[in-house]
């Protein structure tokens, strides 16, 4: 090679290393802000939070997919999670009874958002059908707390959880709100869409019984009759005189459609479904918890879908 032809090839080398030097000079790493770490008390509130927070916040269910929030009971390794905390989501309406011992225990002094709160008109507890409340510490008291159910209701959930996340992380203000009105529209579609499911069907046909008291909110929104063969809480007792109760009407009314929930023991529903003479559904609802990632309810969206196709099919005899 020509001495002329190797140097300028050198200039070349070294101008490139030295404008390599410099972009590393000039465009160091930025670094990563941490989430804000949030624990909320069950799935579908985990859910709702992650709708809004998106990848600025870090959620912690206490009570996961699959898991029943009536029968839970915090460990300390829950205790230490609520004390590191920056914001906890609970329910509220007397959903979580084990909330405020988990708090005294964590000795947590942040701030507890019950997305509940403000609810307008929520239901007052059903005691009439003779069902045991309270066993175990799980008394729900004077509100049924399965509000969720109608879709309108978690419109003003998000709505606390903007405001909420907004304060306790300004610099993230504005996606939240983004985020948060993108998931309105999304939960106001929902809600029309199950109107629109229902509405084909007679209301002297949306009858249905279910394993416990969980569809009373859905039962109001939506132009459907529920009976259940528990209380609001999968830990009461039915009594016998309510169960026979329970099948007289059954009968009495020609109900076709019973459903037993994924996370109540089906022994009782099949009992009362036998006894009444009719078959219980195969399809499973989903009341108080997502199902796994895999399973038809891994969201809230999901699970209002599902449940609410598969009312319909038991309701018109598919």
């Amino acid at each position: 090679m020509p001495r002329s032809a190797m140097d300028a090839h050198r200039r070349r080398a070294l101008r490139a290393l030295l404008v390599a030097g410099a972009s590393a000079w000039v465009l160091p790493a930025a670094p990563t802000e941490a989430p804000l770490p949030v624990v909320a008390s069950f799935s579908l509130l985990a859910d709702w939070v992650r709708q809004v927070g998106g990848e600025r916040v870090a959620v912690h269910a206490l009570v996961g997919p699959e898991a029943d929030a009536h029968v839970f009971q915090p460990s300390p390794a829950d205790a230490r999670r609520v004390a590191a905390a920056r914001l906890v989501f609970a329910h509220g309406l007397g959903y979580e009874g084990w909330m405020e011992r988990l708090l005294r225990n964590a000795a947590y002094r942040g701030q507890v958002v019950r997305v509940a709160d403000g609810l307008p008109e929520p239901l007052k507890a059903d005691h009439r059908h003779g069902h045991g409340h309270g066993h175990g510490g799980h008394d729900h008291g004077a509100f049924d707390p399965h509000a969720w159910q109608d879709v309108r209701n978690v419109v003003h959930y998000v709505a606390r959880i903007e405001q909420a996340l907004c304060a306790a992380d300004p610099a993230g203000c504005e996606l939240y709100r983004e985020r948060a009105a993108r998931y309105a529209r999304e939960l106001q579609a929902l809600d029309a869409e199950i109107r629109a499911a229902w509405e084909p069907i007679a209301p002297a046909q949306r009858k249905i019984v279910t394993s416990h008291e969980a569809f009373r909110y859905y039962g109001r929104a939506y132009g459907v009759t529920f009976l259940a063969a528990q209380g609001v809480s999968t830990a009461s007792e039915p009594s016998a005189a309510g169960v026979a109760r329970l099948i007289r009407q059954i009968q009495a009314e020609g109900v076709r459609a019973v459903f037993v929930e994924r996370l109540t023991d089906p022994r009782l529903v099949e009992r009362v479904a036998r006894e009444a003479g009719v078959r219980p559904s195969p399809v499973p609802l989903y009341s108080d918890a997502l199902s796994k990632a895999d399973g038809p309810a891994p969201d809230y969206v999901s699970l209002m879908r599902h449940n609410t196709r598969a009312l319909v099919q038991a309701v018109r005899g598919q």
